[in-house]
């Protein structure tokens, strides 16, 4: 088949074009890229669609060497669509490390918690005290990834800085390798958010955005003392609304979950509602199992 190179140099010479456009369509023929791209698909480009090649090839390598606003972040790359010329945009490895970040930060959704949750690792968790949570950790993943009937999350308790919080987000990185969604959040900050709420009418909208989250993980639960309505009509809501849909969730505290119940029971005037704390705590029950957690208080290593 004869040159298509060759041909688009004809054709543009050919026509009626300025000087400078000209110059600038036979220096896009002589880019390198572009060669290699016309030997490589001569036989399957139509040679009498060279009108609609010459710009392709243009499009091509002006924005290969001046990106536009509209290109920015995206790097052109010639195709054949229909045996036509065209030109395709793909993610530099810049956006697509944009992407990446922007999806991660999608799919592990982190609600006043350290950063720092976000580097942990299943591989980095062991220790005195630990080995039979991160057993337990990893049974739920390999459940979760291979059954298909209803997986109970954790219920990690134990004392400040054995890990509990760290390990929930080692837990939460290794199911987002799965693409498998989580939400985490610091329970006693977020009460704090749901009082402000009130005066905006927003409480509804943010209970339903986080009752409905594929994994949620709260985290030091039961840290402060707990208004009866932020026990019953946001906790219990959202609990409850999970027990519904058997959706699997975690939780950390200090207290086990038989001084968890005892703490809810007793309001923020100091009035005892054990039949409420014990509504709770059924639905924590069903949600989660119980994992106590020892060890040294980690947080005063060097």
């Amino acid at each position: 088949m004869e040159n298509l190179g060759n041909r688009l140099a004809e054709y543009l010479n050919s026509k009626n074009l300025t000087e400078d456009y000209r110059r600038l369509l036979n220096g896009a023929l002589k880019d390198p890229d572009v060669q290699k791209f016309l030997k490589e698909n001569s036989d399957s480009i139509n040679p009498n669609a060279l009108s609609t090649s010459a710009a392709s090839i243009y499009e091509f390598y002006n924005n290969k060497n001046h990106a536009s606003e509209l290109s920015k972040g995206y790097y052109p790359k010639l195709i054949v669509n229909n045996h036509n010329i065209e030109v395709a945009y793909y993610p530099n490895e810049r956006t697509q490390s944009k992407e990446k970040r922007d999806q991660y930060e999608t799919g592990f959704v982190l609600m006043d918690m350290p950063s720092d949750i976000r580097n942990a690792k299943l591989d980095d968790y062991g220790g005195s005290g630990r080995q039979d949570a991160l057993g337990k950790a990893l049974d739920f993943i390999d459940n979760y990834l291979n059954q298909k009937n209803f997986v109970p999350g954790l219920y990690l308790a134990g004392d400040f800085g054995v890990g509990k919080t760290y390990l929930l987000g080692a837990i939460a990185n290794e199911l987002f390798k799965k693409d498998i969604h989580t939400t985490m959040m610091h329970f006693p900050t977020f009460a704090v958010e749901m009082k402000n709420s009130i005066g905006t009418n927003s409480v509804l909208a943010k209970v339903n955005k986080i009752k409905g989250a594929e994994i949620l993980m709260l985290d030091d639960i039961g840290a402060d003392s707990m208004s009866s309505w932020i026990r019953d009509e946001v906790l219990g809501v959202i609990l409850q609304y999970r027990m519904q849909e058997n959706l699997p969730t975690f939780f950390s505290s200090n207290f086990s979950m038989k001084e968890l119940e005892k703490h809810l029971a007793i309001n923020q005037r100091g009035e005892e509602e054990p039949v409420k704390a014990k509504r709770i705590m059924e639905r924590v029950r069903y949600l989660s199992r119980e994992v106590i957690v020892t060890g040294p208080n980690r947080r005063f290593e060097k």
